[in-house]
């Protein structure tokens, strides 16, 4: 655990060396600290991670990824696929950090309801590689939404993310990508995953708000937890 501390306190570090956009009126009214990192929730030793875009007001109150109404939905539908029984209380729904490792592209939230641009996301990228890389055990990433698939086109061939996401079935098949970062002693490490994407959960995704609890069931089937 020195080492993720050591990762949460170079976060930061980055965070309070350049200004970007924060939500920071959010974070106060929480009692945080805006520069203070919001970076995983979960296991390390999982075989699965939901992979998200950014943080919420919940996350922020909270502490941890995947906390609102649309995480809830996720670990509502992870807690069923485990147990075989509706989540029907808070401790329920913490359980699930048993068995995966919840995150984001970034470990902030942005103001308003906005993805953060490319600019940031690149410079937070190289913390997020060895969380997942050096630090995390699994092979099997739900990414929720566009913006959280995207994030993964660094390491997949010229155009193979961009094909793969028009494809008609892309909620239903799987990806192998090799993940690659590099440590605090420059040492290089790679680690190769299986993405399964997943629409967000959110009121304002119509198309498939109504269709994401037997979608993620249909997801769980294909995965070993």
């Amino acid at each position: 655990m020195d080492q993720i501390k050591t990762l949460l306190e170079k976060i930061r570090f980055e965070a309070e060396r350049a200004s970007f956009p924060l939500d920071t009126p959010i974070y106060q009214a929480a009692g945080k600290i805006p520069t203070e990192p919001v970076l995983y929730a979960g296991n390390l030793n999982s075989k699965i991670c939901f992979f998200g875009r950014d943080l919420g007001r919940d996350e922020v109150a909270k502490g941890q990824p995947l906390i609102g109404s649309a995480g809830t939905m996720v670990r509502k539908g992870f807690y069923q696929g485990i147990y075989h029984q509706e989540a029907t209380s808070p401790e329920d729904l913490q359980a699930i950090c048993d068995r995966a490792l919840l995150t984001n592209t970034v470990p902030y939230k942005p103001p308003g309801n906005k993805a953060y641009s490319v600019k940031v996301k690149e410079r937070f990228r190289p913390f997020i590689e060895q969380l997942l890389v050096i630090h995390w055990g699994g092979t099997q990433i739900v990414t929720l939404g566009t913006e959280a698939f995207k994030w993964f086109t660094p390491y997949a061939p010229k155009e193979e993310i961009e094909t793969f996401w028009k494809r008609s079935d892309r909620y239903e098949v799987q990806m192998r990508v090799t993940l690659e970062a590099v440590d605090f002693q420059k040492t290089k490490h790679q680690h190769q995953v299986s993405l399964l994407p997943l629409p967000h959960p959110s009121p304002l995704n119509k198309r498939y708000y109504a269709k994401f609890p037997e979608m993620l069931q249909h997801r769980l089937n294909e995965l070993e937890f």
